[in-house]
């Protein structure tokens, strides 16, 4: 029964992905926004659509992996439940960025790019954030985390861990 409604919730969001290339087909420059759809909706960019993409925009497969290769935004592994994007800008990197990534790295027991294998988390490094002056910064999701230090990561990290009780 769980195989069935896996493979009806996959069927479902495959004819989502042809409704999203319907409405963006006669757009110049389509591929791009048919992509940031597409991820929204798996929160990557799995295979089997990209070949319908490259079927119904007429683009080859190399086409379409240039773009999302090229652009950091997309992804073609599936991500963790929460993202963790380390800033290696320049002050994030002088200001001890790459402690704070080793120690992500560390707590997590996962490679850099990398996905937890639970799903939880993936660890990002990233260029520049955006916010230097709090440096160094890491992102959790939409949540900026700044001035950070290697010690305080178990801390950040505690509450996600931890499954939220129903009451």
């Amino acid at each position: 029964m769980e195989e069935t409604c896996r493979c009806e919730g996959e069927q479902e969001r495959l004819r989502r992905v042809g409704e999203i290339i319907d409405q963006f087909r006669l757009l110049p420059g389509a591929l791009i926004p048919v992509l940031h759809e597409i991820q929204d909706l798996y929160g990557y960019l799995p295979e089997e659509a990209l070949q319908i993409v490259s079927r119904e925009l007429e683009m080859s497969m190399a086409e379409i992996y240039g773009v999302a290769t090229f652009y950091s935004f997309f992804s073609l592994e599936p991500k963790g439940e929460h993202v963790i994007r380390v800033c290696m800008g320049t002050a994030c990197y002088i200001k001890g960025a790459q402690g704070v990534l080793d120690r992500l790295s560390q707590e997590l027991n996962v490679p850099v790019q990398g996905t937890t294998a639970d799903g939880k988390f993936t660890l990002d490094a990233t260029r520049c954030l955006g916010a230097c002056g709090l440096a160094p910064v890491m992102t959790i999701g939409e949540k900026v985390h700044g001035r950070l230090t290697p010690n305080e990561i178990p801390k950040i990290l505690k509450p996600l861990r931890t499954p939220v009780e129903t009451r």
